[in-house]
Order: structure tokens, then sequence, then C-alpha cells
């Protein structure tokens, strides 16, 4: 299984300024500067690097965006879970054969069965189309509570604010493999949830 994240956060929707409130950081008398600007700079990066961890942990995607979900063959051929939630929508599935050809399933042979834990791209029908030997299958998908930070849960919300804080005091933190703060941790927890791999599955024939 390989996922990519096609689109980033858009730097709109970071909440910068709500960051730097809760870090009691006041912007440079006469409007802003060249530290102004670094510094604004600087505040993104620690949210970047803060919702990256908590998407990691959690499989909860903070900001909507668009990824891409590539299997070698499909988990189950009566429903291919999705890695991450929420999804908003299904935006394409193409299957390639081994020579890389690719043909786009028709939308009207697939569904999307939403779900907050374990989302499943579904056959209409009784079973996805076969992926070829030494081919692949190619999801792409749009997840996220939502284009704008207001739309993100409040105690997720409040966990990447404080994992931000943690990373601008702390300046040699190690991005998102470093050891969660307790309270951070404590914020996420409900939302945790199993990874769901594409690994082998069912084997059974396509429609």
């Amino acid at each position: 299984m390989m996922l990519e994240e096609v689109t980033a956060p858009v730097a709109e929707a970071l909440p910068v300024a709500v960051l730097r409130n809760h870090l009691r950081l006041g912007c440079g008398f006469g409007g802003p500067g060249a530290e102004d600007v670094a510094e604004t700079a600087a505040l993104a990066g620690y949210l970047r690097a803060a919702i990256a961890a908590i998407e990691a942990r959690t499989g909860k995607v903070l900001l909507t965006r668009r990824f891409r979900l590539q299997l070698e063959r499909w988990r189950d051929t009566q429903g291919q879970p999705l890695p991450l939630a929420p999804v908003e929508a299904v935006e394409g599935v193409e299957i390639l054969d081994a020579t890389g050809a690719g043909t786009v399933l028709d939308s009207a042979r697939y569904r999307l069965v939403r779900d907050m834990q374990r989302p499943v791209l579904k056959p209409v029908g009784v079973f996805l189309p076969s992926v070829p030997h030494g081919g692949c299958v190619t999801i792409s998908f749009l997840a996220g509570f939502g284009a704008d930070w207001s739309r993100v849960p409040a105690d997720l919300a409040q966990a990447a604010l404080m994992l931000a804080a943690h990373y601008h005091e702390d300046r040699s933190f190690e991005g998102i493999q470093s050891a969660l703060p307790f309270d951070v941790s404590v914020l996420i927890e409900r939302w945790r949830s199993v990874r769901v791999l594409g690994g082998r599955g069912n084997s059974r024939g396509g429609a």
C-alpha cells in the first residue's frame, strides 16, 4: 500500500493568529516587519508539524485535502477500507495493468460508505473489479473535517495548538516521530483507531 498526500493544507487555513495568541506573542510596532514575517512562517511550520503528528496517530484528517491510495490488490473485493477519515468523496478509481495502461472505473460501479472510523469503498454489485496480475489500483479521495479550522473538532484543534506550542518552546523537537506530551495524548485518545492497511485480503475475482 502507498498513501500519498496530493495537496497540503493551505496557509490561509492554518490558525496562525490563534497560535500567536495562545503563545501570547505580539506583533511589532508600526506594522509587520521582517521579524514578524519570519515568525509567522515559523508558527505555520509548527502547526503543520503538529497537524501531521496528530493525523498520524489518529488516522483523522483535520483540514480537508486530496489523497491518493495505491494498492496491488484489494484487501477485500466486497469492500476496500480507506486508511483515513472522515472521507468526503471518492473522486476517482483507476485500475492499471502490468504495463501501466490505466482504465478509469465508472463511478456507477462503486460507492462510498462514510464512517468516522472505517470508511469503505464498496462495489455496486457483489465484487469490486479484478486488479490485473502485476498491476495496481489507485483511489483518489477527498478527506478531512473541513477546509476551515472552525470545522475541526474542538479537542483535536486544542491538541494541535498545544502541540504546536510545545514545538515552539522546544526548538529541538523531532517532528512526528517524537512522543506526544501527555495532555495532548489525552485529548486525542477518543479519536485513535486501529489503522486499516491495504494488504492481502479476499482473493476472489471481481465483477
